[in-house]
Order: C-alpha cells, then structure tokens, then sequence
C-alpha cells in the first residue's frame, strides 16, 4: 500500500504543462506584439509624421538637404511643418514679456494684453498716449511705445494700429470729427515706430474706427474712457517680401 501512494504522489508531481511552455508562451505574446506594432507602423500617417519631424528639426536647428530654418513660403504662411506656427510663437514670446512689463509698471489698470485669432493685442487706454481731444503723444506713452519696440523689432510680423474714441462729439479745425481724431492718433503711433525703428514700414498699417467700436457703453466717464484707446495688433502674420529688411 505504502508502494502505491508513493507512486501515485509521484504521477500527481508531473500532471500539467511542462516549464518549457511559460518560456514558450512569453516568446509567442512578445511575438505578437511584434507584429503589431510592425502593422501600426505600415499604417502610420507619413505626411503627418513628416510634419511633426520638420518641426522638431526646425525647433533645434537642424537643416536639411540645404534648406534653411527661415524657408519664405512656408513663412508666408506661418508655419514650419504641421502644427508649428511661427508667427503665433512669436505672438506668445511678446506677450509674457510686455505682461512682466506692465505689472512691473503698475500698468494693469491702462494696458491690456489679449489674444485673439488675428493676433496678440495691446489695448492702451487713451489717457497714456494723448491729452483728450489731442494726438499728441505723451512721454509717457512713448516710454511704453519704446517698450513695445523692443519686442516687435526682431520678430517678422505684421503690426496693425487703430484708433478708437468715445462717442463724444469734436468739432475743431484739425479733427472735425472722431473719425480725424481715432485716425490722426492710429497713425502717429505708426510713425513712432516708423521713426525709432528700423523696422521694414511695409509691415505697419493704420486704421481709425472712431466711436463705432467700443469695448463698454459710453454711459458714464469711466466707460468712456475705456473707450478712448489705442490697439496695438501685433497680427498673427509674417511680412514675406523678397526685399525686406530692417
């Protein structure tokens, strides 16, 4: 009896799969995923992995095939391979700097950034640049015009002024109405940049709305004086010109 149950203990020790199948088992999973990845890879999007390689090469430098980072078709449009966006990484670049800039003034309260689809805007309140009913600029709107300067100079894109007021009604011999006003304070700002910079002219424009665009109801002096203000647009766009320069 003693005999039995020894063999049959022994017969219990080898029932199931041998060790070599784990080993097998592993081997064939890892095959598989093999594989798939394999297919994944032959289905992969090449235009869009070629766009994410132009643009990881362009973000550290690397030319190819001779061509430069700077590539003026693709400029004119604003973008270096898919995704990637020149002009709107200048866009950002400007406004953390003039955003340190401002609370580091205590401009908060005259001087507001935003971003928009057509590019970075910087509404200046009327009061920091002109005596009301003039276009005159004050030093203290040219110390932030120059500030401005130093963040617009070395990138390429387009800048839009325009001019807006109250709803105030002028009647004087140089400006006969907001739309002189709002136009004569757009482009003096424009021909502030123009004379302290050398910046290519071609990438400045000008535009005076008058009372026709205001940010809040001209019910109360407050209201109107968020309404007198000049918007600096530094336009989601690159000036292309095979002559530009600064």
């Amino acid at each position: 009896m003693l005999d039995n149950k020894k063999r049959n203990s022994s017969n219990s020790d080898t029932d199931g799969s041998p060790a070599w199948m784990t080993t097998f088992g592993d081997m064939m999973t890892l095959l598989l995923v093999f594989f798939v990845m394999l297919y994944s890879f032959s289905v992969m999007d090449l235009e869009k992995f070629q766009g994410f390689i132009d643009s990881f090469q362009n973000q550290i430098g690397i030319l190819e095939r001779g061509k430069t980072i700077m590539d003026e078709d693709l400029i004119a449009r604003g973008s270096q391979g898919q995704d990637f966006n020149v002009a709107r990484e200048n866009l950002t670049m400007v406004q953390e700097r003039l955003q340190n800039y401002i609370q580091r003034e205590g401009l908060e309260d005259r001087v507001a950034l935003q971003m928009s689809s057509r590019g970075l805007v910087v509404s200046v309140r009327g009061e920091v640049l002109y005596e009301i009913g003039r276009a005159n600029i004050l030093p203290e709107g040219r110390a932030l015009l120059n500030e401005i300067i130093n963040y617009i100079d070395d990138i390429p894109n387009e800048i839009r002024v325009e001019g807006h007021t109250d709803n105030w009604p002028i009647r004087t011999e140089e400006f006969p109405s907001n739309w002189e006003l709002s136009t004569a304070r757009a482009t003096n700002v424009v021909r502030y940049f123009v004379n302290n910079t050398t910046i290519n002219p071609y990438r400045f424009s000008a535009a005076g709305y008058s009372e026709y665009r205001p940010v809040a109801e001209n019910n109360t002096s407050e209201n109107r004086a968020l309404n007198r203000r000049v918007e600096i647009v530094i336009l989601n766009s690159i000036y292309n010109n095979n002559n530009n320069g600064r």
